[in-house]
């Protein structure tokens, strides 16, 4: 799988194990908590999750008693965490691992935020607006936010239109039926943000955004009400349901950014950018009319309360490290880490580190001080 193993003596591991001693102080969570998050694997917020009692069960998590309980949302995001559940109940001797199902990337970060799990699994577009109380989190801020562990998997994201509808750029699509997926989606939100920015908010401010479920998208766009949709997923993994649904019944072709979009997706904060090529990562063998596609990326992490316990992250960041390719082999989606560096592949200098994590990072030599660590709680 192309990741880097990397050998450490049975020293360093009780030093590692040992590391911060038996006095932090951990948050396990209420059990059963579970919501209604959309089935698009995107991490689609379904509710906030603003509701229930702290949970904490007064562990002291101490390092004989490690325990990360990892809100996750339906879907793809459900599938990554399950398979990273399985890799630390095969690969650790002393953390638990517990997956949660919670409503969507925002409905993660509230419910972390009332201390009903430690650990989530969100997306920096979220986290930034959290910390910077915009969008969903203007109204309603949360006063705890995750700090970053390591990065997930993408979620990529591009434009195709239906053949015969004249679209071939991003201009174009002033005046046409765009389809950004569900409304709560997480890869609309991000999408819509990147649009709406200068230099491309004089298209964006043209199209007329359809708003409908994911199941109706491929119809509509069969029959014409749809022009132009977005296409994601994970590159040279899969695309998600109905992207491939639209790429099997309907004749497609990709949207050509323009330097406008490029530089809308560059500039944005919340999100990446990157370059695919389409042989490695076509939708139901459907051409498209492109040897690669330019996409921005809804960058998806693990990360973790303040409070959780730094040997706890410690151990999980070791797991999914030195066993990539276990996770892997559970998930393809998740990143195919090629050094322990690639796991800061999403960080940014705004989103602080959580000290667990920068311990590991500190410790195989892959830190970034151009990043900070987060304060414990």
């Amino acid at each position: 799988m192309g990741c880097t193993l990397l050998s450490m003596s049975e020293n360093s591991v009780n030093r590692r194990k040992f590391l911060y001693g038996t006095g932090a102080v951990g948050i396990t969570g209420l059990a059963g908590c579970s919501g209604n998050g959309g089935d698009g694997g995107d991490g689609s917020d379904g509710g906030d999750g603003s509701n229930g009692s702290d949970g904490s069960d007064g562990s002291d998590g101490g390092s004989q008693d490690l325990s990360l309980r990892v809100g996750t949302s339906a879907g793809g995001t459900q599938d990554v965490g399950l398979a990273v559940e399985r890799a630390v109940s095969q690969e650790s001797d002393t953390l638990s691992y517990s997956t949660i199902e919670s409503p969507g990337y925002i409905g993660t970060i509230r419910r972390m935020a009332n201390n009903q799990f430690n650990a989530g699994i969100t997306d920096n577009n979220s986290l930034a607006k959290a910390l910077d109380e915009t969008g969903a989190f203007e109204e309603q801020p949360v006063e705890r936010i995750p700090q970053y562990g390591f990065y997930a998997f993408p979620y990529s994201i591009y434009i195709i239109a239906r053949d015969g509808t004249g679209i071939e750029t991003f201009d174009d699509l002033a005046g046409a039926n765009v389809y950004p997926a569900e409304p709560g989606y997480s890869t609309r939100a991000t999408t819509l943000d990147v649009w709406s920015q200068d230099p491309t908010a004089d298209v964006y401010d043209q199209m007329n955004i359809q708003n409908m479920g994911v199941d109706s998208a491929p119809g509509a766009m069969e029959e014409g009400n749809i022009d132009a949709s977005i296409a994601y997923g994970t590159p040279g993994v899969r695309y998600t349901g109905f992207v491939q649904e639209i790429a099997s019944r309907i004749d497609v072709h990709y949207v050509e950014p323009t330097d406008a979009l490029r530089q809308s997706a560059e500039s944005y904060p919340g999100a990446g950018t990157g370059t695919t090529s389409y042989a490695d990562w076509s939708i139901a063998d459907a051409d498209i009319g492109t040897d690669e596609v330019f996409h921005w990326n809804l960058e998806v992490n693990y990360t973790f309360n303040p409070e959780a316990n730094p040997d706890a992250v410690y151990e999980l960041c070791r797991v999914v490290d030195e066993h990539n390719d276990t996770v892997n082999e559970g998930e393809a989606q998740f990143n195919d880490f090629e050094s322990t560096e690639d796991m800061l592949g999403s960080a940014r200098e705004n989103i602080p580190v959580h000290r667990g994590a920068v311990q590991y990072y500190q410790d195989n030599d892959a830190w970034d001080d151009s990043l900070t660590e987060g304060d414990s709680a």
